[in-house]
């Protein structure tokens, strides 16, 4: 074994964040680290890289836990980590980014070797199948592209164990595909993988073996052949989950006027043409490849246009018959839309702020008497949403920036159910969410429809596409190429509509 963990365990002051854990890794092997939103898991993974001191316990590197003392020491015995929360800077190039601290230097005339570092870089992307050049700014980035830039430095170390915390959760099956096709050729010539995930097919097609946390414990640890879904999902969250797409109660009335319609939306460079409407209580899905256009016309509809867009958004949006034209985020909110951004961090979230700040973000008028926030109704709010929605918090006075990824997704979430909305986009609603979580989303967005709300939902998840849309329109180099009723929507063929859209469509190069 190339790595033994034997009976860590690990507090925050009163929190328990892992008790008694143990693991063991060997050279060439994926070992699928799995479990609920707090498992543990991001701890575990913080400890084995030097970032936390374990309370008790002991780890072991190629026999030595002098290895694991710090990150850099850790990084410097051969393991290198692709953290779940990016740690990338906006102003550096990617390849800046991937060689921070160790530029390669020349030789007689000294100083960095800008060209032996972009070549070192591309080589890297060209690898992963990432379309984006060496010297692009990463603030520039989609979420997406991103994520491949990180992957891509945690490779570029040569380490003997990498660990994966989320890595493909914002990637699209095709970019995911062939970031496992690299592993597969690294674990093939030696290198060991802790894959930490909440996509379970993922587990089942990439690991060897898989270890269970629940609560900061070991809950299950076996080779995947002797494992089913089944048991790996009771092994998480504790019961069975026997239905993780709630059927509906209520059929949308698609008679009515619609809750949201689109006449040729074009933003120029971005999508073109784009029209659909959604009746209430219906939920579309927008369904494509990344890059596609299906976030820009989603962001678009909410007021938030690209910065670099040139020209100005064109075509008509209609908000229950009535005209709407988005001047910004604020105007859409008071016309009854509320949106889920792929990139909750960056754009769906006050980091800093409490949990209950946060959830009162949409509706701060309402909170308010002649200007000034009324704290105890804001508390109110936010006390009745993180039950409703079972938020793990220490309290509505937590800073949302300490919560599990799946916890402040819920608080997004949480924040329009309080505010109310006709119309609900979700951009990508569960990236880094596990599966009790999800299946507690899903049966959210099946009560919202049911009620009436509008929901247009994007996800480059075709499973969870599939199961939660009443229709699913595909997108294609920024136009609209398929719409397809539940009943006849496949995997299969909604991307074949995406494939086929790019051979016929003409294309927009800038769609994202």
């Amino acid at each position: 074994m190339i790595l033994q963990v034997k009976d860590i365990t690990k507090r925050f002051g009163v929190v328990r964040a892992l008790e008694g854990v143990s693991l063991d890794v060997g050279r060439g092997e994926v070992h699928a680290l799995v479990g609920e939103n707090g498992a543990g898991k991001s701890t575990l993974t913080r400890i084995i890289g030097g970032a936390e001191r374990a309370d008790a316990g002991d780890i072991s590197f190629e026999g030595s836990s002098q290895a694991l003392s710090s990150p850099a020491a850790a990084l410097a015995a051969g393991i290198s980590i692709v953290y779940q929360h990016l740690n990338l800077s906006d102003e550096l190039t990617v390849a800046g980014n991937l060689y921070l601290g160790r530029e390669p230097r020349r030789a007689l005339r000294g100083g960095v070797d800008d060209k032996a570092m972009r070549r070192a870089v591309t080589a890297w992307l060209d690898r992963l199948g990432a379309e984006f050049p060496a010297d692009e700014l990463v603030g520039r980035l989609s979420p997406s592209d991103r994520q491949l830039a990180e992957i891509a430095r945690g490779l570029s170390h040569d380490p003997k164990l990498l660990i994966m915390d989320e890595p493909t959760a914002s990637l699209a099956p095709v970019a995911a595909e062939r970031v496992f096709a690299v592993l597969r050729e690294l674990t093939a010539a030696g290198l060991a993988v802790i894959y930490i995930t909440h996509e379970l097919a993922h587990v089942f097609d990439l690991a060897d073996r898989v270890t269970v946390l629940k609560d900061g414990r070991n809950a299950l640890s076996a080779p995947i052949a002797e494992v089913d879904r089944g048991g790996l999902i009771e092994a998480m969250v504790g019961r069975a989950v026997e239905e993780l797409f709630p059927p509906r109660t209520q059929q949308p009335d698609r008679a009515a006027a619609p809750a949201l319609e689109l006449r040729d939306l074009t933003l120029p460079g971005y999508f073109e043409s784009v029209s659909f409407s959604i009746a209430p209580g219906e939920v579309v899905g927008l369904g494509g490849l990344v890059g596609s256009g299906r976030s820009r016309v989603a962001r678009a509809i909410f007021g938030d246009p690209p910065e670099r867009a040139a020209d100005p958004l064109r075509g008509t949006v209609l908000v229950d018959g009535e005209s709407f034209r988005p001047r910004g985020p604020r105007s859409a909110v008071k016309r009854g839309i509320g949106f889920v951004p792929e990139d909750r961090k960056a754009a769906g979230l006050v980091l800093g702020a409490t949990v209950a700040d946060n959830i009162a973000l949409p509706q701060l008028e309402r909170l308010a008497s002649f200007g000034v926030l009324r704290r105890g109704a804001e508390r109110a709010v936010a006390e009745r949403e993180t039950e409703a929605l079972r938020i793990k918090t220490p309290g509505v006075d937590a800073e949302v920036g300490n919560l599990s990824g799946g916890n402040q997704q819920k608080v997004v979430l949480a924040k329009w159910l309080a505010r109310g909305c006709r119309v609900l986009i979700l951009d990508e609603p569960t990236p880094g969410v596990d599966v009790g979580a999800k299946a507690e989303i899903y049966l959210l967005v099946r009560k919202l429809a049911d009620e009436g709300t509008a929901v247009l939902l994007i996800s480059s998840d075709l499973p969870e596409l599939l199961g939660l849309s009443d229709r699913v329109l595909v997108m294609s180099r920024g136009r609209i190429v398929a719409e397809l009723e539940a009943e006849a929507a496949t995997e299969e063929s909604v991307m074949k509509a995406a494939f086929d859209g790019m051979e016929t469509a003409p294309g927009l190069e800038s769609a994202a």
